[in-house]
């Protein structure tokens, strides 16, 4: 089913591709200084197109983010302990009385 024009967004149907075409390549050899218009199209050097990525987390966004899961994860003073028979109890259950898994259609 294709999707109706008046639907789409541009740029947003679009995917990240592994492989460039000539003159894409051409273009990103260029910047490199790899390649120049004296050269030959054929046999041209093999050039890396990652999908870039959004920027990485600093280290005070870390310990910000560490410091609020630390604080909703800590439960009240009375919880610990029942948390912890709670863990106990699971742990000595033999993996034999589970259920087995439904197999797929």
């Amino acid at each position: 089913m294709s999707i109706d024009p008046s639907l789409k967004i541009k740029g947003a149907l679009t995917r990240h591709r592994n492989v460039l075409k000539r003159a894409e390549r051409l273009e990103k050899l260029k910047d490199e200084q790899k390649w120049t218009e004296e050269q030959s199209v054929f046999g041209l050097p093999k050039v890396a197109h990652r999908k870039s990525h959004a920027g990485k987390k600093t280290a005070e966004a870390k310990e910000a983010a560490a410091e609020g899961t630390a604080a909703a994860a800590a439960p009240a003073a009375g919880a610990p302990a029942a948390a912890d028979k709670a863990a106990d109890a699971k742990a000595k259950k033999p993996a034999a009385a589970a259920k087995p898994a439904k197999p797929a259609k």
